[in-house]
């Protein structure tokens, strides 16, 4: 019913004139930097969409990537979504200007019917970036390009504001509140406006949970939340709108809940969709959200957890998938749990700036055999049961075959820490638990932990430890363990019980694939517990 009605209004509001002005009516900037590495990349021809690149050409030089067999349809979005405009502007040369020109005059001949443009979400980000980057694309371009832009800039926003609220459950609908309310200010549409900052603090509390961590549980979706929430309040603020107070309290949780993921290095923590990013774009978020305070030691919301003694960080996952939905009619996930991977219970580890156990990443907007492998339990730092995914992996996120109960307790005793989770995800299937414990002694210098499958008779499984490319690891003899040795030169070492270990390839997802290490410790139906240790090493003596 509520699609109906929100198709009703549409074709209302459709009928209704809107007026076009020859320019947006007050200027914008966007606030974040591209990569000028990516529009470099553009201008040979290929467009890099959350790590996947494919052909993106205008028609007079092949005109491929508007169409539907051009890519992923998430790859697709980004580039109905006008994603790239950013990385054009970060190359800043007269021919990134010039193509950015010629790829939107493409689109708007040819892409623009395309019905995933449609989409709130990508209608949204499109109408952001077209305003953001304003000066940029279309201010010293010819009046026939100009009017062009402004009249599909009308008539999607026109739509955007008629079919407020959004139907996404995840962060698409707040870019979709986002772009109708930036079009609302640029086109001098008070009533639009006043509409969306109607529907702004019921959105605000959908998209986040209490604890400030975003309903996606994805570090990056709760980064780029965050730049939302910047962009919304410096919009109403520009416009001498008073913002929401529910707008200002959501900054003061979500900007230190963004702290909870970030390794050292300053980059995120690779869970749910999140690659290894820089900490340059971390760093201008949390400085424009005035993010204060120190990371917090658990989301209890959100389920992660963060233990930190010493110089030695790790970040555990102990929480359910968000709850499933269906696609849309144009392949568009719907869910929160769009980009979830099955990895409960997985964790990282860095010590220092030096990142050690880790996820293989994510690929969210590549095909699906790709994506789904770096989705799947194996890919993960966690235990698999039987060579099977903790949660069935769908395109639209995560399906019935799920945790449903992930249950953590805490501890903390003269400076040492202690994790004991369990998630039932493999319960249907096998009938058993996965119960991990982990215990990071006062110092940092020593992480413990046990795995077990308990209940039944418990098929073979695989705990995994995959290292990252910078850490370099040797077998000791008679497989006894494995030496690590990290990229500042610190030495750890890692044994384990009850199980066969091995050293094996993997591969880590930071930009290109990478080849990596994994530790893998294999345990045969009906094993017990399996105990494990990571120990640093003392350094060596100094010479007299």
């Amino acid at each position: 019913m509520e699609d109906w009605l929100r198709r009703a209004r549409q074709m209302v509001a459709g009928l209704k004139p809107v007026k076009v002005p020859p320019a947006p009516a007050r200027a914008f900037r966007d606030l974040w930097p591209g990569d000028a590495a990516r529009g470099a990349r553009l201008l040979r021809g290929e467009c890099e969409i959350a790590g996947t690149a494919r052909p993106l050409r205008p028609a007079e030089e092949g005109g491929e990537g508007w169409g539907p067999g051009s890519g992923s349809v998430l790859w697709r979005a980004g580039v109905h979504g006008f994603a790239w405009l950013r990385d054009l502007r970060a190359l800043g040369t007269d021919s990134a200007r010039l193509l950015a020109r010629r790829l939107t005059s493409d689109w708007l001949a040819r892409g623009g019917n395309d019905s995933l443009a449609a989409a709130p979400e990508v209608a949204g980000a499109r109408i952001s970036a077209w305003l953001g980057h304003y000066d940029f694309l279309a201010a010293t371009a010819e009046d026939g390009f100009r009017r062009a832009l402004m009249m599909r800039l009308a008539q999607d926003a026109r739509a955007l504001v008629a079919g407020l609220p959004a139907e996404a459950a995840h962060r698409g609908a707040l870019v979709a509140l986002k772009g109708a309310m930036a079009a609302s200010v640029a086109l001098e549409e008070e009533g639009w406006l006043s509409r969306c900052v109607r529907f702004l603090p019921a959105e605000l509390a959908r998209q986040f949970l209490p604890d400030g961590c975003h309903v996606e549980r994805s570090p990056a979706q709760h980064m780029a939340a965050l730049q939302d929430l910047i962009e919304i309040r410096n919009l109403l603020h520009g416009a001498g709108i008073e913002a929401p107070e529910e707008l200002a309290a959501l900054l003061d949780r979500a900007g230190p809940a963004l702290r909870l993921f970030r390794h050292g290095d300053g980059g995120l923590a690779a869970f749910n969709g999140t690659r290894e990013e820089g900490a340059s774009l971390l760093d201008l978020v949390l400085t424009q959200g005035q993010a204060r305070g120190r990371a917090p030691a658990a989301l209890p919301d959100g389920g992660f957890h963060r233990l930190q003694a010493g110089r030695t960080l790790l970040i555990a996952e102990c929480g359910a998938p968000p709850p499933a939905r269906a696609r849309d009619p144009n392949g568009l996930p719907r869910g929160a749990d769009r980009f979830h991977h099955a990895g409960t219970l997985s964790f990282e580890l860095s010590v220092g700036r030096d990142r050690v156990v880790v996820n293989c990443g994510a690929a969210p907007a590549a095909e699906a055999p790709w994506r789904d492998a770096l989705r799947s339990t194996a890919a993960h730092s966690t235990l698999t049961a039987a060579d099977t995914n903790s949660a069935e992996l769908r395109d639209e996120g995560i399906g019935p075959r799920r945790p449903e109960r992930v249950e953590v307790e805490r501890h903390e005793a003269s400076g040492a820490q202690w994790l004991e989770a369990s998630h039932d995800g493999y319960l249907k299937r096998f009938g058993v638990i996965h119960r991990r414990r982990l215990y990071l002694s006062e110092s940092g210098d020593d992480l413990r932990g046990e795995d077990v499958l308990e209940g039944g008779n418990p098929p073979a499984f695989t705990v995994r430890f995959h290292l990252h490319p910078e850490v370099a690891a040797s077998l000791l003899e008679e497989d006894a363990g494995v030496l690590l040795r990290l990229p500042s030169g610190a030495g750890w070492r890692m044994r384990a019980a009850g199980a066969r270990l091995s050293l094996e390839e993997t591969v880590h997802q930071s930009g290109e694939p990478r080849r990596s290490l994994q530790v893998a410790l294999h345990a045969d139906q009906g094993g017990g517990v399996v105990r494990w240790v990571f120990t640093r090493m003392s350094p060596p003596p100094q010479q007299g």
